[in-house]
């Protein structure tokens, strides 16, 4: 019932916040005098944050039309390659096709869309043919569908490198930093020929046995059962996925959210301070923001709980336990694929120390083709967005695409 009581209280809530929508908008085509009166900006500030209090479960637009190149604007179009019910392979392609290093950005799936990697994007996409594993929200997928867990989402990224083709390249980011490295791993394997040359692992959780965060204490502290009855839901019969069994996004939000009530509670304070003054650029970049971060999609039950249990809780990937398939997972398989590892110094969700694993499971890819970087000052976001993405850690990622390309 835990869904349908979420539901219900969204439904309660719809009414208000419709209703301080239309406040603010007849505020709006009031005459511009009106509204510098402290009163009436606090009154329409007040009325905003109301009409901005909820969730969505719609995918936000990437937003990404065109891309500077050579000093000229390019129109881009997102065109999606192959599609699942699970998701998309999404090419952000670019007026002429250009001839560029072809690129799979592997997206996180813990209960944001993989839209959360739009600044990732729009730094890769002035040099780069980029593409992405564009999540649907499970609670769209019918029943029919089949399961979606930890097997599934590593065939999809073999299946969409396959689609991609030889010679591309792979970076993964955050969560399915241990997805990527396995289906790498058994690509290499095969010695299937779209293998990818290189491989960025981007803060992402291979060994949580190392230097434990928050979250991972949280993931060893429960047994897996509990996750299940205590986390699990059904979702309701309003939804094309009715009655599939799913990790609900707005769960993994309020996790999140708790990890810095503190911080989040000062930045809506600010946003009504920044509304209330007429700070619209400040207002303006908040609101973005949060835009995103209450964008929610829910998992399904199975790549939760098999995401938690392999990756968190028995680290079968760097015991060398972990199978696929029926099939162990061997990441020495990976010879000619280069490696490159980032962390945040500061991430207090994937610890220093945590996506380093990954070289010492590759033993077999040549020092020289191997490269790590530990970005001073940054925290987990930071790592693949933001201004030290782009000007630090981006340009060590060019210049490895470009060396294997």
């Amino acid at each position: 019932m835990r869904y349908q009581a979420f539901q219900a209280q969204v439904d309660m809530m719809a009414p208000a916040r419709l209703a301080a929508e239309l406040a603010e908008a007849t505020l709006s085509l009031g005459p511009p005098w009106l509204r510098e009166f402290p009163a009436v900006r606090h009154l329409s500030a007040g009325w905003e944050m109301l009409a901005r209090a909820g969730l969505t479960h719609s995918r936000p637009d990437y937003g990404l039309t065109t891309v500077r190149m050579a000093g000229d604007e390019v129109p881009v179009r997102e065109e999606v390659v192959v599609g699942t019910a699970f998701g998309d392979l999404v090419r952000f392609r670019k007026e002429g096709d250009p001839e560029q290093p072809r690129v799979l950005l592997v997206a996180p799936l813990s209960g944001h869309f993989a839209t959360l990697l739009r600044g990732t994007v729009e730094t890769l996409l002035p040099d780069n043919d980029v593409y992405i594993t564009d999540w649907r929200n499970a609670r769209d997928a019918p029943l029919a569908a089949g399961p979606f867990g930890f097997d599934e989402y590593v065939a999809h990224v073999i299946a969409f490198m396959e689609k991609i083709g030889p010679g591309a390249h792979l970076i993964g980011v955050c969560q399915p930093c241990a997805h990527a490295l396995a289906a790498v791993a058994i690509m290499a394997e095969d010695d299937h020929p779209c293998t990818p040359v290189s491989m960025t692992l981007m803060a992402g959780p291979v060994d949580t046995r190392v230097n434990p965060t928050k979250v991972n204490d949280l993931a060893v502290s429960r047994s897996i059962d509990w996750f299940e009855r205590e986390l699990i839901t059904t979702v309701p019969a309003r939804y094309p996925g009715a009655g599939r069994r799913v990790y609900p996004g707005f769960v993994q939000l309020t996790a999140f959210i708790l990890m810095n009530l503190g911080r989040h509670i000062d930045s809506h304070v600010d946003l009504y301070t920044h509304l209330a003054t007429g700070r619209t650029d400040d207002a303006q970049t908040t609101k973005i923001f949060y835009d995103e971060y209450f964008a929610v999609l829910d998992l399904t039950a199975e790549f939760y709980l098999e995401t938690v249990s392999r990756v968190f809780q028995d680290h079968l990937l760097p015991r060398g336990e972990l199978v696929w398939s029926n099939r162990r997972v061997d990441p020495g398989a990976i010879r000619r694929t280069a490696l490159f590892t980032v962390e945040g110094e500061r991430d207090d969700i994937c610890s220093v120390g945590q996506t380093v694993a990954a070289h010492a499971l590759c033993a077999n890819i040549f020092a020289n083709r191997k490269r790590h970087h530990l970005q001073p000052g940054v925290v987990h976001y930071g790592v693949f967005n933001g201004r030290k993405w782009q000007t630090q850690i981006y340009p060590l990622v060019r210049n490895l695409i470009l060396a294997t390309n």
